[in-house]
Formats: structure tokens, C-alpha cells, sequence
């Protein structure tokens, strides 16, 4: 198979998330308004619990199955092995669900849910994992290309299903569960038709020999097997959070939390596009040994990409409560202070992730592992102390709580691997810590001038549309001239400025 170049690979998946930034846009005004604040706060709680419980059955292994993939993409048995560990976690997860019904414990475990919702959002979570292990074998061949031209048509396609169900009144919990399970299989079959096209092997042998099936348990075992208590923790945390929310809070705050989650997932997708191809090639360094490869790549791209996390989230937080009029409605409008605070989020979502591909790249899975089970069990006391009623010792702030709470542990847990990383490819910590510092109170000093010379200089306030879209525009024009003479609070320096410079004027002269 021929892989393209990483920076086409990263270009692809950035144009993907832009025209999915769009297409979101689009969507995430529409969903919230037709389902309302109940029926989309038991989606959110829903599929979160089963994103929950997947995450811990996999217990790390499609970390494991990428990392070794990237490594080695000739070897067939690898695939035909992961494939049999997807149709065992969905036996698993349908096995959970049903002891769960015989038992009754569903009642406790699901307040306030039908058991058939239960259900769909089961088979949502099991389409959800294949799609992404399905993405992640297209990355580790190189195939991202064409696999985010997939992505983009399948986006389309969902947003005209949206707006039918939106514009007919049929958009209810139902009508979008089975919305998701024709994306899914809609982009599964885009992807089997780019892997027959870049001639990946499917009438090869997909048996394995007895041996072959231990050898490969005995490997995904070796380098996962640190990641189970972490899996465990993140499970047992990631759905006390939201089931503390949902019985305390009740489905409309968790509405609210999920809106603000969405919304914050917003500023992700420009830096969420580098993050498997940098795991890609820090796994590609680490296995031909060259960590001054590895320190390079980290040092080049990760405060660049936390600048670009920072650029969305600084504006967004300042501009939460046009934002959540604008996704939700006036029926969310209780939303903006959670939104305020997870528009923080994906800054050190960003930071966490491609640290963290350092950790599983290099197979230092178990200091990775102690690290995120150190902070998941302190998030516990935390989550009831600000979920919590007051006569149980809470402080009972619903959505505005959990989101406070996400970003303190995201925020002290990506910088203690930030630490250890910085130690193991030989950087300074200090540096990245006081980037981080400067950056963010750049952005945030750039987006409160620029939103203050719209609101008092131009007094557009009556079109919330208007004056969101003037003060986006005059705040990027602040940034590009900061980027300009000050490029290093961005991570950039002044020959990445000249770069840019002279290929904008070669192709104003072609």
C-alpha cells in the first residue's frame, strides 16, 4: 500500500474537520432545538455510559492494535486477531445489558430510562468503537486521504437526514439512534471500498492457528495489560460522574452538561486531526530508535497545536452566551456558565492526548496507567462535592459543577505527563508550562478587546449573529497580527511567518 506524506495525511484530515466543523455547526443548532433539553440530556447519558463501558472492555487494546499496526502494516494477523476481539466486546457489552435486565438492576443503573433506549444505545456504542477501529487501521496504512473524503461525503449525507427529520418534526430519541446506525454503516462501507481500492487483503486466510492466537494475547496482553485498572477507573469514574448528575440533577442538567461537552468538542477538531498521525510517527521513531526524532515531533507540534485548541476555546468562553443561544436555543440558556468552563477543556484535551501518545507509543503503559488512575480517583470526592445536594456535603451546581471539575483534573493530570515526558525526550517542563501560561492570557486579553470594540464601537448587540460573526472576524485579524511579531506564543517561529509568506505570494503569482 502507498501512504501519502504526513503533512498531506494531516491537510486531509484538517480539511475533513473543517467541512465537519461546518457541517456541525449546522447539526449541533438543529439537535439540541429538536429533541430539547430531557430527550437530549438521555442521549448524552446514554451513550456516554456505553462509550464508558466499551472504553473499559477494550481495556487499551485498540491503542495496542494502532501502535503495532503502524509498526507493522505488512503483517495480516494482526488485523484478522483484533477482529475477532471486536466480535467479543459486542457479545460482551449485549451479555451486560441482558444480565442487567434479568437482574432489575437496570432500574438503578438507568434512572428514568426505557430499557429499549438502553438498547439502542448499546448498538450505538458497539458501531461507534468498529468505526473508530475501522479509522484508526486507515491511518496506520497511510490511507487517510481518502478515508477523510469519505468522512466529508458522510457528513453531508447526515446533515440532509438531520434537517428531513428536523423539518418533518421526526427528530426524537428513536429517529436519531437509527440516524447514527446509517452514518455508521454508511462510512463503514466508504472504508471497505478505499481498503479493496489500495489493495488491502480480504479473500487472504483469516484463520489463525492456536499459536498464532497466543502469541498475539500474550503481546496485546503485554502492553495493555497496565491499562486495566486505568480502564476500570475510567469506567467506574466516567459513569458515576454522569449517573451523580442525572440522579441528583435530573436529564435536563444533563442536557445542558452535554451541550457544553459538544460545543467545547468544537475547538478539538483542528488538533484532534494531528493527534493519530503524531502517534503514528512517534511509534514509527520509537521502534527505529531515534528519540531525537521523538523530541522534535513533540516539540514542534505540540505548543502549535495547543495555541490552536486555545484560539477556539479563549473566544468561545467569552462569547458562551451568543454560542449557546445560537446551538440551543433560549431553552438552554442555563447552559452558558457550563459552557463558559468546557470551552476550557479541549486545551489540555489537546495537550493530554498527544502527550499521552508519547506514553503508549513508547510502551510505557503502566506510569501512563498511574498516572490517569491517580487522577480519577481524586476526581471522585471532587464530582460529589460540586454535584453533590447540600445536606450530603455538595454544592449541588448540576452541569456547571461537572464541567468545572472536568477541566481542574484534565488541567493537573496533562501536566503531570507533560512532566514525565519532558524528563524522557530530555525537554524543559518550565518552558512548556509558561507557554501554556502566556498563550492562553494572550488570547483571552485579544478576544475580550476585540468583542468590546464590536459591542462598544459598532453597538450591533441586537443581531446575536451579527456580532458574533464581527467579533470573530476582528479577533482572528488581532491574532494574525500578534502571530506576526510575536509567532513564538504560538509555537511557531519566524521562519514557519516567512514560509507561509512565500508560498501565499507564489500562488497569488501562479
Amino acid at each position: 500500500m502507498i501512504e501519502s506524506s504526513l503533512k498531506k495525511r494531516y491537510f486531509a484530515k484538517l480539511f475533513a474537520n473543517c467541512t465537519g466543523l461546518l457541517i456541525g455547526l449546522v447539526t449541533q443548532m438543529l439537535i439540541p432545538r429538536g429533541l430539547g433539553p430531557k430527550i437530549y440530556g438521555d442521549f448524552e447519558f446514554l451513550s456516554n455510559f456505553f462509550s464508558q463501558v466499551v472504553s473499559f472492555l477494550e481495556m487499551g487494546t485498540s491503542v495496542a492494535f494502532y501502535t503495532k499496526l503502524s509498526q507493522r502494516p505488512k503483517e495480516f494477523g494482526l488485523v484478522a486477531f483484533y477482529i475477532r476481539v471486536v466480535g467479543l466486546l459486542a457479545g460482551l457489552v449485549f451479555i451486560f445489558v441482558g444480565c442487567c435486565q434479568i437482574s432489575g438492576a437496570y432500574i438503578k443503573l438507568w434512572p428514568d430510562q426505557k430499557l429499549f433506549y438502553v438498547y439502542l444505545a448499546a448498538i450505538w456504542g458497539i458501531f461507534t468503537f468498529f468505526v473508530n477501529v475501522v479509522s484508526k487501521m486507515a491511518d496506520a496504512y497511510g490511507m487517510t486521504v481518502s478515508t477523510e473524503i469519505a468522512k466529508i461525503i458522510q457528513q453531508v449525507i447526515g446533515l440532509v437526514i438531520i434537517l428531513v427529520l428536523y423539518g418533518t418534526n421526526e427528530l426524537n430519541l428513536i429517529s436519531f439512534f437509527f440516524y447514527h446506525y446509517f452514518i455508521f454503516l454508511l462510512i463503514g462501507l466508504c472504508f471497505l471500498f478505499i481498503f479493496k481500492k489500495y489493495g488491502f487483503p480480504f479473500f487472504k486466510n483469516w484463520k489463525l492457528s492456536l499459536g498464532q492466537l497466543k502469541g498475539y494475547v500474550k503481546e496485546f496482553y503485554t502492553y495493555s495489560h497496565p491499562l486495566v485498572f486505568y480502564s476500570i477507573a475510567g469506567l467506574l469514574v466516567g459513569i458515576f460522574d454522569r449517573w451523580l448528575l442525572q440522579c441528583f440533577s435530573g436529564s435536563v442538567q444533563q442536557g445542558f452538561f452535554g451541550l457544553s461537552y459538544k460545543i467545547g468538542a468544537i475547538c478539538f477538531l483542528f488538533t484532534s486531526a494531528m493527534t493519530p498521525l503524531i502517534t503514528r510517527e512517534f511509534s514509527i521513531a520509537f521502534q527505529q530508535e531515534a528519540y531525537s526524532e521523538m523530541a522534535r515531533l513533540f516539540r514542534r507540534f505540540i505548543p502549535m497545536l495547543y495555541s490552536i485548541s486555545s484560539y477556539f476555546a479563549c473566544f468561545i468562553a467569552l462569547e458562551a452566551d451568543k454560542v449557546t443561544v445560537i446551538f440551543g436555543g433560549n431553552e438552554f440558556c442555563q447552559a452558558i456558565l457550563p459552557v463558559t468552563i468546557m470551552a476550557f477543556y479541549p486545551i489540555h484535551q489537546t495537550y493530554g492526548q498527544l502527550s499521552g501518545s508519547v506514553f503508549l507509543a513508547a510502551g510505557r503503559t503502566r506510569l501512563y496507567s498511574n498516572i490517569g488512575v491517580f487522577f480519577l480517583v481524586i476526581g471522585i470526592p471532587v464530582t460529589w462535592f460540586l454535584v453533590g445536594p447540600v445536606d450530603k456535603m455538595g454544592l449541588n451546581m448540576g452541569a456547571t459543577g461537572l464541567a468545572l471539575k472536568m477541566v481542574i483534573i484534565q488541567f493537573l493530570s496533562t501536566n503531570t505527563k507533560l512532566w514525565f515526558n519532558a524528563r524522557y525526550l530530555g525537554l524543559r517542563f518550565w518552558l512548556y508550562m509558561a507557554h501554556q501560561g502566556i498563550s492562553m492570557l494572550t488570547l483571552l486579553v485579544l478576544a475580550y478587546g476585540a468583542i468590546s470594540l464590536v459591542r462598544y464601537g459598532l453597538r450591533v448587540d441586537n443581531s446575536i449573529l451579527l456580532s458574533f460573526f464581527l467579533d470573530g472576524v476582528l479577533y482572528s485579524i488581532m491574532v494574525v497580527v500578534a502571530l506576526y511579531f510575536q509567532p513564538i506564543i504560538f509555537g511557531l517561529e519566524k521562519n514557519d511567518i516567512r514560509m507561509v509568506y512565500q508560498y501565499l505570494k507564489l500562488s497569488k503569482i501562479k
